[in-house]
């Protein structure tokens, strides 16, 4: 106990002393509770002038803040996707027949097994049906299935002596 008080009754006096020394100054703005800075102009001749002030002051703040333009009006909403339409299909693609595949391989009466290897992969690089839309790969595994089956025929025919 100090001088007679209590401890909490001797901060709570200085407290009221150093308040009474303290008188707030009249702020010159005006500020919302609650935010650290204003949005507001600091006097009221720097403020924009308001067509009708509203008894809220926030209220003609956000209105402040506000372009006159006219918003655009909402835009349309984008239109249902288009089906892509697919490439074109390879000239080759309806040449089906065995005649035309034999053609288009280059098979020759003379040609060795690496040679007739080497006429598949080249074939194969060309027209592989995984190179082509999925619209194409039934023509193209038939294609591919006919020169298979013709290159085969032709190494069989060169293992057993028929095209030396």
């Amino acid at each position: 106990m100090l001088f007679g008080k209590s401890l909490f009754q001797s901060v709570v006096d200085r407290l009221d002393a150093e308040a009474e020394k303290a008188i707030p100054a009249e702020e010159s703005t005006f500020r919302i509770n609650g935010l650290s800075t204003s949005f507001l102009p600091e006097t009221p001749e720097q403020a924009p002038i308001l067509s009708e002030p509203s008894a809220d002051p926030r209220l003609d703040a956000y209105l402040s803040l506000m372009s006159d333009e006219i918003p655009p009006a909402e835009p349309e909403p984008p239109a249902a996707p288009l089906e892509p339409i697919p490439p074109p299909p390879p000239a080759w693609l309806d040449r089906l027949s065995p005649e035309e595949v034999v053609e288009d391989l280059g098979l020759e009466p003379s040609d060795d097994r690496e040679r007739l290897q080497e006429r598949r992969r080249a074939f194969a690089r060309d027209n592989h049906p995984d190179r082509l839309t999925e619209v194409f790969r039934e023509q193209a595994t038939i294609r591919m299935k006919i020169a298979n089956r013709l290159i085969d025929e032709a190494i069989k025919r060169y293992d057993l002596g028929f095209g030396r």
